[in-house]
């Protein structure tokens, strides 16, 4: 019998106490509702638990530019009125406010993601969890919506020291625009990407003629979707493709970006995924058995976020939870019911019928496409 997987987790009390501002529907707060969840499960006591380090600014500088993680690590709510030049050049305003402690907010989550994919490099852990991390739109030289650092490209240009090929997929409701732009040039990294697409929707890139450029052409994968998908189409389109993907690149490790923007009823989003639709996608990555370095991301209904990610965890471990919520802090956030699988939403489904074409660049040839056809009816096959 095989032995069970070993699990790190990263975790730091101070990333839920930010607080971007009034109004604002990035509520960092949802990382402590998740970790809570998480313990009431009694879900640590099956993995390793650990604090991350705070990235140091030569670590972000990495991929970011000197100059924008020096203006980071200098601004403040206090000081920003002396700055109005830079706040505009590094797109710090209305989405990607200035708060107290965002510097040290940034640290500590990137940190996570470097941390687990040197836990991952070290072969310490078969899967590493920092549901903090997962902030995929933040660009080089600048901030973008709601992300300032982003700790995914930072996790990979980790991992691709110590392996070839590095698979990224990532299922939050808008495009991993960050992500793609950083390896849109190399193979070395191969970006998978579900979300909406369409116009008005941020951050309005992503469509499926994106499919890289120079070394990396074929390496970057878009399946844009329509509003309402559910669970049936979602589930079989990224099976599909992603089983087709592993297949012919090979990753020697998986990035995993969970965001629960994807969700029916969320604050933001227009998808139709139940919990146990979008823990499935981790469920069917998990069986790779490839090292896998798994992180949150978007997510604005703040308990169904921590119902997602605690159910995730459990999937990572193995476990199957009770539905029932058992006693914890924010016990209050998930009445009336306090059931772990509840959505809220009731999107009217509006059809996904499409047809999603995807790339994948294979030796024998260089230009192989691979239609996937998505029905409406689930007893249809694709």
């Amino acid at each position: 019998m095989p032995s069970k997987d070993k699990i790190a987790y990263f975790y730091d009390g101070d990333v839920g106490n930010v607080y971007f501002g009034p109004n604002h529907p990035m509520k960092p707060h949802r990382l402590c509702m998740t970790h809570h969840l998480v313990l009431s499960y009694e879900l640590h006591k099956k993995m390793e638990i650990y604090r991350p380090h705070k990235a140091y600014p030569v670590e972000l500088a990495q991929f970011h530019s000197a100059d924008y993680v020096e203006f980071l690590h200098r601004i403040t709510p206090d000081t920003q009125h002396l700055f109005a030049d830079e706040l505009a050049r590094y797109n710090l305003g209305e989405d990607c406010p200035v708060f107290e402690n965002l510097f040290e907010f940034c640290q500590i989550y990137a940190g996570g993601t470097i941390d687990a994919a040197r836990r991952l490099n070290h072969q310490l852990c078969d899967i590493a969890i920092n549901w903090a991390g997962g902030l995929h739109h933040a660009k080089k030289c600048g901030a973008s919506g709601f992300c300032y650092i982003n700790d995914l490209v930072l996790g990979i240009l980790e991992l691709l020291k110590f392996h070839a090929r590095v698979l990224y997929i990532d299922i939050d409701i808008h495009h991993g625009d960050g992500v793609e732009e950083a390896f849109y040039f190399t193979d070395r990294v191969m970006t998978v990407s579900f979300h909406k697409y369409g116009d008005m929707f941020f951050p309005g890139t992503g469509d499926i003629k994106e499919i890289g450029e120079r070394e990396g052409k074929y390496y970057a994968i878009n399946v844009p979707l329509k509003d309402g998908i559910d669970d049936a189409s979602f589930t079989r389109l990224f099976k599909t493709i992603i089983a087709k993907v592993v297949e012919t690149y090979l990753p020697g490790v998986i990035v995993l970006q969970c965001g629960a923007d994807s969700l029916a009823g969320d604050r933001l989003g227009c998808f139709n995924l139940s919990i146990e639709g979008h823990s499935e996608c981790v469920k069917f990555v998990k069986k790779f058995n490839l090292p896998l370095l798994v992180t949150g991301g978007g997510g604005y209904t703040k308990e169904n976020v921590a119902r997602c990610w605690t159910v995730e965890t459990g999937v990572l471990l193995d476990t199957e939870l009770p539905n029932e919520i058992p006693d914890n802090e924010y016990i209050k956030y998930f009445s009336p019911d306090y059931t772990l699988k509840t959505q809220n939403g009731n999107i009217v489904y509006v059809s996904a019928k499409s047809i999603i074409h995807f790339v994948v660049k294979n030796e024998s040839n260089l230009d192989k496409w691979t239609s996937v056809k998505l029905y409406d009816s689930p007893s249809q096959q694709i």
